[in-house]
């Protein structure tokens, strides 16, 4: 029997069809009450055991070399933590007229959240950037979001973020950063053991966030937040959305340019720097926005897809319109798949 495959410029992600089955199942079965309590408590661990395996994948000597490429660096972080709040900010005047406070509150959290690591690395193998200072970028970024999302958040937001407080600062800090730093010490005696099982605990990733989203969206149900949001409103921050994407791709390949750096770096910094993370946002939500989380991540959520339909667009053409990396004489040419230094992934995931 014939396999069906979709065609390789459209993506359908099936890491977002298990999100969105599992927001169905939430709107359907929410866990309230008791099952409520223990949902969220184990939403909580989720998240801490997420970032301990970020922490323990992050290769300290990695991130010490990476540094030597600074300029690529600040220039992501720049777009990352510096022009795209910027345009969340400008993206207040749409309020009230085609985004309510409520979905102009996810759109700015969206806008202030770090990069991606493995959709912008695969990305850039695929259309034959810097895949080295991608890795390096994408994980920085993830890094200093764990500190500087929460600051933006309470400077952008205020009052505003949905319960924002020192209490949702320090949550953060527990539940994000100290179990990063504990993988990172720890990384020295596990790191051969999180190399050799990666496949197995990129499924834990997974289903990790898979939890937090359930958790969030049932108390979510709970207290009826998705009253707040009509067809329309949504029609209308897809556009909004687009319309931020393309702003942000332009932005960056204009800035590389003009900053003198080579395609490949130029490359890195495209799919680096306009691209936000699905993985670090949703824990990020719901310890600073409680029972608003689920309205929160939504463009999010809507953000993300869009992101990766649009990128793989465009990752395929650079491969295509690129030239073949020179192979030694006298030596056979590589499959296709190793010319590229990576096999292109079906769906990468955040």
């Amino acid at each position: 029997m014939r396999r069906l495959r979709f065609p390789s410029w459209l993506p359908l992600d099936p890491y977002i069809a298990a999100l969105l089955g599992t927001v169905l199942l939430a709107a359907l079965l929410p866990a309230t009450g008791a099952a409520g309590k223990v949902a969220s408590g184990a939403s909580t661990g989720a998240v801490a055991l997420l970032f301990f395996l970020y922490g323990a994948r992050l290769s300290t000597r990695e991130a010490l070399d990476g540094l030597k490429h600074w300029r690529l660096h600040v220039t992501v972080l720049a777009s990352t933590f510096v022009v795209f709040p910027l345009l969340g900010i400008a993206a207040h005047g749409l309020v009230p007229f085609l985004l309510t406070p409520q979905l102009y509150t996810g759109l700015l959290f969206l806008c202030v959240l770090p990069s991606t690591i493995q959709s912008s690395i695969a990305f850039t193998s695929i259309a034959r950037g810097n895949v080295a200072a991608a890795i390096c970028a994408g994980s920085f970024s993830s890094l200093i979001g764990i500190f500087l999302t929460p600051l933006l958040v309470a400077g952008l937001l205020g009052g505003n973020g949905g319960g924002f407080s020192t209490d949702s600062l320090l949550g953060i800090v527990l539940q994000l950063l100290v179990p990063f730093l504990a993988g990172q010490l720890l990384r020295r005696w596990i790191g051969d053991f999180i190399k050799r099982n990666k496949k197995i605990l990129g499924y834990v990733d997974r289903g990790s966030i898979l939890l937090v989203v359930y958790a969030a969206f049932s108390e979510g149900m709970a207290r009826g937040v998705w009253h707040q949001v009509t067809p329309l409103q949504l029609v209308a921050l897809l556009g909004i959305e687009a319309v931020l994407l393309g702003v942000m791709l332009a932005m960056t390949s204009y800035g590389a340019r003009r900053l003198g750096f080579e395609r490949e770096d130029r490359i890195t910094i495209i799919f680096c720097g306009s691209k936000k993370s699905l993985a670090s946002g949703l824990p990020m939500a719901t310890v600073l926005f409680g029972a608003q989380a689920s309205l929160v991540v939504l463009p999010l959520m809507l953000f993300h897809q869009m992101q990766l339909m649009v990128c793989a667009v465009i990752a395929k053409r650079w491969h295509n319109s690129s030239p073949q990396p020179p192979r030694p004489s006298g030596r056979p040419a590589a499959p296709d798949s190793v010319r590229r230094g990576v096999a292109e992934p079906a769906a990468p995931r955040h």
